[in-house]
């Protein structure tokens, strides 16, 4: 199952294999149009179903078993005020699904710890709840995105971009010290990034209207060792050979070495990057959209789907 924004409401959909189409089995009304929106990563089953969205608040939603959804938390970093600065993304600890990190344009990152009464919070309650583990002043200007490290346990380490065009990391036992991972020469906003589900050394982020996606080895720190641009596959397919921007990203979850890039120019593409650190100049696959695509996930559960989005349409390509 997937779940999409529409406007500024949320439809759960769910696939029939057999005939190719959608169909929404939820809709709920969403106050602002959402950020970023995530299940509960728990492939075991333990959590009850979980979905989050943020905007002007981070919200965590439960879905049950008929498919009714309901608000069980809305969660305000700002003591001080009803209000709190809008929250560009977020991410959902893989390793601890008790833990989700939120980045916010009011230059902070805010840790939050989550209690699901059912498994790991309070007795004698079904509701969840959260509470601020911490937050730390993160960037110097808006911090534009947030990821959480998914390999080899890495339940402490997250990574965060901003405005002032670095990529930062922390670590949640020593947040008393940050490492600037890397630094845009021209100070571009670097707007998203990813961690590689394989391998905890490899990030990926890109700029704001940037058209390469850059490949970062923490062990490497300053300067990318791979910069990941369309050009190639349009001026190979076209007499177009100009780039174009990346929109979105994704690190295949069963491969350390695959990632699949979207653009403004309709192509989805996936690298191979087993050749790093030589340059890599084509993608392995690419397909072409009927639109520009704002959004890109590969699917956990079926590493074999990918998951596009561009105008108002939802596409999975089967890799």
């Amino acid at each position: 199952m997937i779940a999409v924004v529409k406007k500024i409401t949320i439809q759960i959909v769910t696939l029939d294999e057999e005939t190719g189409d959608f169909f929404a089995k939820s809709t709920f009304d969403h106050p602002y149009p959402s950020t970023k929106i995530v299940w509960i990563p728990d492939p075991k089953g333990v959590y009850p179903d979980l979905l989050a969205t943020s905007g002007d608040y981070l919200r965590v939603w439960k879905i049950t078993e008929n498919f009714e959804t309901r608000l069980e938390c809305l969660l305000n970093n700002n003591k001080n005020s009803g209000f709190c600065a809008p929250l560009t993304s977020f991410d959902w600890n893989e390793t601890d699904p008790t833990l989700i990190g939120t980045s916010s344009i009011d230059t902070t990152c805010t840790i939050w710890n989550l209690e699901t009464g059912q498994t790991v919070g309070r007795v004698g309650s079904n509701r969840v709840t959260g509470q601020v583990r911490t937050q730390l002043i993160a960037h110097d200007k808006e911090v534009c995105d947030i990821a959480f490290s998914k390999a080899g346990g890495g339940r402490d380490m997250f990574a965060s971009v901003g405005a002032d065009g670095s990529v930062r990391m922390f670590d949640l036992r020593h947040l008393e010290h940050s490492t600037i991972i890397y630094e845009e020469p021209d100070n571009n906003p670097l707007v998203r990034l990813a961690w590689n589900k394989q391998d905890a050394n490899y990030l990926a982020a890109f700029a704001m209207h940037g058209t390469a996606l850059l490949l970062l080895d923490i062990r490497v720190p300053c300067k990318p060792v791979a910069q990941l641009s369309s050009n190639s596959a349009q001026s190979s397919s076209s007499n177009n050979s100009t780039p174009s921007c990346v929109n979105g990203l994704a690190w295949a979850p069963h491969s350390p070495v695959h990632v699949c890039t979207a653009g403004e120019d309709g192509q989805a593409l996936i690298w191979d990057l087993s050749r790093v650190p030589a340059a890599i100049e084509e993608p392995i696959l690419a397909y072409g959209a009927a639109g520009e695509i704002n959004q890109v996930q590969w699917s956990a559960a079926h590493p074999d789907w990918i998951a596009i989005c561009y105008n108002n349409t939802l596409e999975i390509l089967k890799v």
